[in-house]
């Protein structure tokens, strides 16, 4: 047998580094396939105008003004969730624990409006919880940092585990709160008087909240991209030994950069509570600390890009709510097309890092070679 029929029919090597350009031209492509094949999947399962179905997710993402006004606070929190997410995914550090840095950070906010309601400026509210609630969230996640720093436990299982903890904690205060012999109702908090809302500007609810996370997002791009911090987390990220041998102390970084993570979460709890559910629930997160981290991660850890990637999940969110109400169809099938969505854009990482080739290349098998055993899959 030839050598060159020893060959495996394909080889799959890994890239060097990809133009950006590149990389999002791939991206683009791959929505617009995933695009394709749920046009298909609506006409057999559906019966329905493959054209009409997606007529009615831009209906109801952006169909009217107070739509638009939803999906921009919608967008806002996922965005923050995923932006405070950034860093340690960064440093790679598997926080999981976004859901209950967020909550802790909600309950807090509940805490000062529901006991300091009228009783002081609502000002002063305001500026204790936004102290508090990043505190807190902070906290919340520099625990298992701590640990992880000092004694290599498992971040996974750790802020899994606060999650639970937080859920518990909201749980627990939201009985007492509700008592009907107290003096505390949680549904809305303070509705008469608003005391601890955020101050809408103009006539706008939103608006602060999505200013707010803007500036967030700007602020860690920076962060992430152009400062000593942020040039610590990558190196820590890469290789913790490198990151010492090169007198970085991955120690201070780690439990650093997840105060950073969780008082953001914190913030988020903020916001939410003070600036647009005006209440506290045990599913007030709704699943975006988890969210969060594949926008992040399908972003690159760009806080710019997470901007576009939040965008496009939330409108596939609000769309299935109105493909529900308009044709009859049950919500899992609005969460079907955005599965088909998110798995196109997922396997779209998969070209912009490997290259497929056929056999038959010399160049290529030799390029597979000289890579040694970890410049290619056979």
């Amino acid at each position: 047998m030839s050598k060159a029929n020893r060959e495996p029919l394909i080889h799959i090597t890994k890239r060097k580094e990809m133009d950006w350009k590149q990389a999002w031209i791939i991206r683009v492509i791959s929505i617009v396939c995933a695009l394709i094949v749920c046009a298909l999947v609506t006409m057999v399962m559906t019966g329905q105008d493959p054209l009409s179905i997606f007529g009615a997710i831009l209906e109801g993402a952006f169909g009217t003004e107070r739509k638009l006004w939803i999906l921009g606070k919608e967008t806002a929190v996922l965005l923050c969730v995923s932006v405070a997410m950034a860093p340690a995914f960064r440093m790679k550090f598997w926080n999981l624990g976004g859901e209950g840095q967020m909550l802790i950070g909600a309950w807090l906010t509940a805490a000062c409006m529901i006991y300091l309601g009228g009783k002081v400026p609502s000002v002063v509210i305001i500026l204790i919880s936004l102290i508090g609630a990043i505190a807190i969230g902070a906290v919340w996640a520099g625990i298992p940092a701590f640990f992880k720093a000092k004694w290599n436990t498992n971040e996974v299982l750790f802020t899994l585990m606060m999650n639970y903890v937080a859920i518990q904690l909201v749980a627990y205060y939201i009985i007492i709160w509700e008592n009907p012999k107290g003096s505390f109702n949680v549904g809305i908090i303070n509705q008469s008087t608003r005391d601890g809302w955020l101050p809408y500007i103009g006539s706008f609810q939103y608006l602060l909240n999505i200013l707010v996370v803007a500036a967030v997002t700007v602020l860690m791009y920076v962060y992430l991209q152009y400062s000593k911090h942020g040039y610590e987390i990558a190196v820590v990220g890469e290789s913790q030994s490198t990151a010492r041998y090169v007198g970085i102390k991955v120690d201070r970084v780690i439990i650093r950069t997840l105060l950073v993570s969780g008082g953001i979460c914190g913030l988020c709890g903020f916001l939410m509570v003070a600036g647009t559910d005006h209440t506290i629930t045990t599913t007030l997160a709704g699943g975006r600390g988890f969210l969060g981290i594949l926008v992040a991660w399908l972003a690159q850890f760009n806080s710019l890009a997470m901007v576009l990637v939040s965008l496009l999940l939330c409108v596939m969110s609000r769309g299935a709510g109105e493909i529900s109400t308009d044709y009859g169809l049950n919500q899992s099938f609005g969460d079907i097309l955005t599965g088909i969505i998110l798995f196109f854009i997922i396997g779209s990482e998969f070209f912009i890092n490997y290259r497929i080739n056929v056999r038959g290349s010399d160049k290529v098998i030799k390029e597979a070679k000289s890579a040694g055993p970890e410049g290619g899959l056979h």
